[in-house]
Parts: C-alpha cells; sequence; structure tokens
C-alpha cells in the first residue's frame, strides 16, 4: 500500500542537537576497503529494523568513495516516506541501538553508541538524498576533485575544532565548487 504524500503532523521548525556541540577528535584514515563491508552490514541493520519495507538505502560520504582519505565514520542516507512519521523509522532504529542526534527540519540522524556510523534520514525526494550522490558519484570519477577534496580536508584538519559541525561547515565552498562540475559534467 503507498502511503500518503502529506505529511502526518508538521515538521520540526528548528534544530535539536541531542548532547550539544562536539569537539571534533578523528583524523583522516587512509581508505579502508571494510568501510564497504561496515555499510553492508548497518544496510542490513537498518532493512531489518524498518521491517523490511521498501527505503532506500545508500553508502554516502568520503568512506563511500574508493582511494579517498576520510574520518572513519560510515555515513548512510535512508529515504523516508514522511519524515514527520517518526515513528515509523526513527522509533525501530532506536531499538535497533542506534542514538538521536539530530533532529532539524527534513532530517533526522541517528548513530551508533561508538558514533562510527552516522544515519541520515530525509524524506524520499529530498533534493538533499541527489546532492549526496552527485558528490559520492563524481569523486568515484574524478581523481582532480579527490585530491583537491582530500587535501582541503586535510588543511582544515590542522586546526582545532570544537564543533565537527564547524569542521563540516568549513568543507562547504569546496564542495559547492566540485559539485558545479559534476553538474557541468553531467550535461555532456
Amino acid at each position: 500500500m503507498k502511503k500518503s504524500r502529506k505529511p502526518r503532523r508538521p515538521d520540526v521548525a528548528s534544530v535539536e542537537l541531542v548532547g550539544g556541540p562536539e569537539k571534533y577528535e578523528l583524523g583522516l584514515c587512509i581508505h579502508d576497503d571494510k568501510w564497504a563491508d561496515t555499510y553492508l552490514d548497518h544496510r542490513r541493520r537498518i532493512s531489518d529494523a524498518l521491517g523490511g519495507e521498501y527505503f532506500e538505502i545508500e553508502h554516502i560520504g568520503s568512506t563511500s568513495v574508493p582511494g579517498l582519505a576520510a574520518k572513519p565514520i560510515i555515513d548512510i542516507v535512508v529515504a523516508v516516506d514522511d519524515i514527520t512519521a517518526e515513528e515509523d523509522y526513527l522509533d525501530p532504529l532506536l531499538a535497533a541501538g542506534y542514538e538521536l542526534r539530530v533532529r532539524e527540519p527534513r532530517h533526522r540522524l541517528v548513530r551508533t553508541p561508538e558514533r562510527d556510523v552516522h544515519v541520515h534520514l530525509y524524506e524520499r525526494g529530498d533534493p538533499a538524498i541527489g546532492e549526496y550522490l552527485l558528490l559520492r558519484d563524481h569523486l568515484r570519477r574524478n581523481v582532480e576533485d579527490r585530491v583537491l577534496y582530500e587535501r582541503t580536508k586535510r588543511t582544515l584538519l590542522e586546526k582545532q575544532w570544537d564543533d565537527m559541525n564547524d569542521y563540516a561547515a568549513a568543507k562547504t565552498e569546496v564542495i559547492l565548487a566540485i559539485k558545479a562540475r559534476a553538474r557541468a559534467a553531467c550535461r555532456y
């Protein structure tokens, strides 16, 4: 049965960062082929928790790009039918051992207690999902931009970060430039 596209309730209107800001303490690691296996394990865990219903689940972020150094955190994106219907996805994921970290408009993030797997939840069709996949797929194909992105991350990690979100925001300009080139490459 196809679920209605109308949200059950209004979405949250502000950002809730469960546990507050966290200091950035992880460095970059050379790419580890085991990251793909960790993703597959969590893909099964997520699918089982969500009852086998159809959810889009993708490995995103630097650990999904062979040859790219990354902090050892597996990022996964899951598309749900209604982001406001947390009882359909959040409760089962919490029961499966994930912990809520972020609740914000159009996005939820749960993670493992070890903080080594982050699961980003968006509503099916949310443009953020396409943006993650655009960047991932381009970095998998384009060596020059992969090198640029890694060099940018290494340079930023020379600074002290009191909050991981600040480190992520500092990469935005380079990410936007890479995605612009990715879009241009897709037109040809």
